[in-house]
């Protein structure tokens, strides 16, 4: 009879511990020890370097491969990728889904995971054979009645080819621009895992998605749905299954109250690529981010934005986190964030006032608050502008998180803009860091960002010296190299007049 042991496994990182403790020994983290109950046969003989018994001989041949092969005999073949239908994802998987690869993707309940995956399995049943929706949380009632909401299972079609498959039918072929014929979608509303891995290698799938990976259950292992164990066997098994098979897994992987995707943090290093979905619950653009990807970039992101019938791409992102720009209000200045490979023009606003507390308060939205308080101290401290006993407000328009340093000039500018009770043209852009010392610094993909800020109409851009910079933009470039030269261009004496967004001259009393 085998005999049973008791492990204790942290559910964050995996560690495995023979006792019980408040915190884990190896993560540090309170309360993440979990009762494992494991069956023992014994003791076992494992093979390679760690074999228990190596055979020790005088006489040993030359060396040679048993199944390896030279690094140069490797043929280089351009790996074939999959278009999803939506370019936002494939901008952001790298090109487009790569087949026998493993995406996982996380998010907050409620962001749009399951309406994400559904929409893009219906697009790709459209051009393959076999797409599998594996629906561990819902029935396939359930799965029905969200679908029909969606359009999935509508075909979108051209005229010519409306007009060629009706026309033996005695249909008009200019009635509709729909076929409402069932795409190649299969559903399977399972939760063990065994049943799960026979489908998938009886149907063969070109692409399978799990919703979720944390519902799922081995039954071999006595552990709960969701423990450190069965998560991490259910993506192994899944993972042995989608490589020899040539299956594209996308798995959804449930988050914790901090963000991170719950389980062990083995299961991301298992997978090609994760995705985050992210955004304001109270907003409707949603943003994909990627943070790790073995066929692309890393940081890359997609926009979307929840509707009525779904989440539609959004083509234009700049125009997205810029703000109603008809009135000017003082303390805004416009920056260019540059997500991977992906530039967006966002418009930070920002509101100083005197405080009613001993301490004065700071709040950021949509950018780092440390950030803040840096360049706060350095106004101050370089610039000579009181600001210890003042409250601080910084936001990003639309809720886009802003977090590289390139955003430290724009921040700058609209703390003075708002102190001084002035407006920045709304057509210059900043880009810079700025150092303790009250320098401006260089910062990555610049030509990018100019490029970006560009082909939205803007004009000036002020932006650190020390780099030669295109001509042919159409934008006046202003280089600076300390902070108290930027406030100089982009807040001028506003006594006599301003220009508003159209080029046209106002009045502004003093």
């Amino acid at each position: 009879m085998a005999k049973t042991r008791t492990v204790y496994i942290c559910n964050c990182c995996g560690a495995e511990s023979s006792q019980w403790f408040g915190k884990c020994p190896s993560c540090d983290t309170y309360g993440s020890l979990e009762e494992v109950i494991l069956n023992s046969n014994g003791n076992f003989s494992r093979g390679g370097w760690q074999s228990n018994a190596r055979p020790h001989q005088k006489n040993v041949t030359s060396p040679q491969p048993r199944i390896s092969v030279k690094f140069s005999d490797i043929k280089e073949e351009e790996q074939p990728r999959m278009n999803s239908g939506y370019q936002e994802l494939d901008r952001v998987l790298g090109g487009g889904i790569v087949p026998g690869s493993l995406v996982l993707i996380g998010g907050d309940p409620g962001i749009g995971k399951s309406t994400l995956l559904l929409q893009t399995a219906n697009q790709l049943a459209i051009r393959f054979p076999r797409i599998l929706y594996v629906s561990a949380e819902e029935s396939g009632q359930q799965v029905k009645l969200r679908a029909s909401r969606l359009g999935v299972g509508v075909i979108e079609e051209d005229e010519e080819d409306l007009n060629h498959n009706h026309n033996g039918n005695g249909h008009k072929g200019n009635q509709t621009n729909q076929d409402y014929s069932e795409p190649n979608l299969y559903v399977l509303a399972e939760t063990d895992l065994e049943e799960i891995l026979r489908e998938l290698e009886s149907l063969k799938p070109q692409v399978a998605i799990i919703d979720s990976i944390q519902t799922l259950h081995f039954a071999t292992l006595n552990s709960a749905p969701g423990s450190v164990s069965q998560v991490r066997e259910c993506t192994s098994a899944l993972m042995q299954v989608a490589k020899r098979e040539g299956i594209t897994l996308f798995i959804v992987g449930h988050v914790t109250k901090e963000g991170a995707i719950a389980g062990p943090r083995v299961l991301e290093h298992l997978v090609d690529t994760v995705l985050y979905f992210e955004g304001d619950r109270y907003a409707s653009h949603r943003l994909l981010r990627s943070v790790k990807n073995r066929f692309g970039a890393t940081h890359e992101i997609g926009i979307f934005e929840m509707v009525d019938h779904g989440l539609d791409e959004v083509s234009n992102p700049s125009e997205l986190f810029l703000s109603s720009r008809d009135e000017l209000a003082p303390g805004t200045a416009t920056i260019v964030s540059c997500e991977g490979t992906r530039c967006i023009v966002v418009e930070l606003q920002a509101l100083v006032s005197p405080t009613s507390y001993t301490s004065p308060r700071r709040s950021t939205t949509g950018v780092d608050y440390n950030r803040l308080q840096q360049i706060l101290a350095v106004l101050e401290k370089r610039v000579g502008i009181p600001l210890s006993k003042l409250d601080a407000y910084v936001a990003s328009a639309g809720g886009l998180g802003v977090e590289e340093p390139a955003a430290d000039l724009g921040m700058a500018i609209a703390i003075v803009a708002s102190f001084r009770d002035r407006t920045v043209d709304p057509r210059t852009v900043l880009i810079g860091e700025i150092g303790l010392g009250g320098q401006v610094r260089l910062v990555s993909q610049m030509e990018l960002r100019l490029k970006e800020a560009a082909k939205l109409g803007f004009k000036r851009a002020i932006v650190p010296k020390g780099q030669t910079y295109p001509s042919d933009l159409g934008l006046e470039i202003l280089c600076v190299g300390k902070v108290i030269d930027a406030i100089v261009l982009a807040i001028p004496n506003q006594s006599s007049s301003s220009v508003d967004i159209n080029g046209d001259s106002i009045v502004e009393d003093q």
